[in-house]
């Protein structure tokens, strides 16, 4: 047997709204069933790369398969193979919540039990309830539960969290989990680096209508110079010197503590340096990379200079 063929494959990708360039030239694949996040800053091309997977909108250029259809050519094909919720999603206004999952719900020739599905999302107490009367958090619950309705093959999640208290992001990101481990695949947007490095097998960095770097969290955070070593130097000395140090990639105090970032072996050398000064790290403190300077350093690495703005 070959190699299984990615659920969805995105090839040298390019969106454009008018004179402004959102995509240019993104390539990504998401295999089955996997959580595969798609990160990158504001205006980084990220919601205009997943409309095409969903089939809202066609490319300019490149090609964009879902289990080897063209979600844009053959609509019919690609909802029932799509769910998706959006980050800005509006039903008719006097909508009621009951009405609007009942209705999808007939739809689907085998959906999940909508008051069951509503049950899980916290949306029960809610089923009278008109949609322009809920609140955001309560409209992004009833979004996820229309999107996962017809056992969908790819469901696409736009941040999934937004609007949602503690409590509910906790049990919205199980939902997910379940939905995976049901055989869904997940492509999901999100600023939430938590988010990302608890629910996502893997993860694609856009910056600037480019893919940065691919991989799981825990790849991309051992490629990161991501150690940060914290210490009260004694006596004090001037934080800039550390600067120079094999491996460090940033310097900076805060409350009389310094707080150096970079790659494991700089903080031996950091160590070293400060041992040849006659400075004691006082209360030294060496934490393990995070997803979140990880993202950090990727968005961060200079890139030609674009004046458009992406969405």
């Amino acid at each position: 047997m070959g190699p299984a063929v990615p659920l969805v494959e995105v090839t040298e990708l390019c969106v454009s709204h008018g004179d402004l360039e959102a995509v240019a030239g993104v390539s990504l694949t998401v295999e089955q069933g996997e959580i595969h996040g798609v990160l990158g800053p504001n205006g980084a091309g990220k919601t205009s790369t997943v409309e095409t997977v969903a089939g809202l909108r066609r490319p300019d250029s490149g090609s964009v398969r879902v289990a080897g259809i063209d979600p844009a050519a053959d609509r019919r094909a690609a909802t029932r193979l799509v769910g998706v919720q959006l980050q800005e999603a509006q039903l008719q206004p006097k909508l009621r919540v009951g009405e609007a999952l009942a209705l999808w719900s007939a739809l689907y020739a085998d959906p999940v039990p909508w008051r069951e599905l509503a049950g899980r999302l916290g949306l029960e107490g809610l089923l009278g309830r008109r949609f322009d009367r809920l609140s955001g958090g309560q409209r992004q619950r009833l979004s996820i539960a229309l999107a996962l309705l017809g056992r969908p093959t790819l469901v696409i999640l736009d941040e999934l969290t937004t609007g949602l208290d503690p409590e509910a992001r906790r049990d919205t990101w199980q939902i997910v989990r379940e939905t995976r481990d049901r055989g869904t695949t997940v492509l999901l947007v999100t600023h939430s680096m938590e988010e990302a490095q608890l629910l996502c097998d893997r993860v694609t960095v856009i910056v600037g209508g480019r893919v940065r770097a691919t991989g799981t969290p825990r790849e991309l955070v051992g490629g990161a110079d991501a150690t940060v070593m914290a210490f009260t130097p004694e006596p004090a000395l001037d934080p800039t010197e550390l600067s120079a140090v094999a491996g460090v990639a940033a310097v900076r105090c805060e409350d009389g503590r310094v707080l150096v970032t970079g790659s494991d072996e700089a903080v031996l050398l950091v160590l070293e340096r400060l041992h040849a000064r006659g400075v004691r790290p006082g209360r030294l403190r060496v934490s393990d990379g995070s997803l979140d300077q990880a993202y950090l350093d990727l968005v961060r690495r200079p890139e030609t200079a674009r004046p458009e703005e992406r969405r």
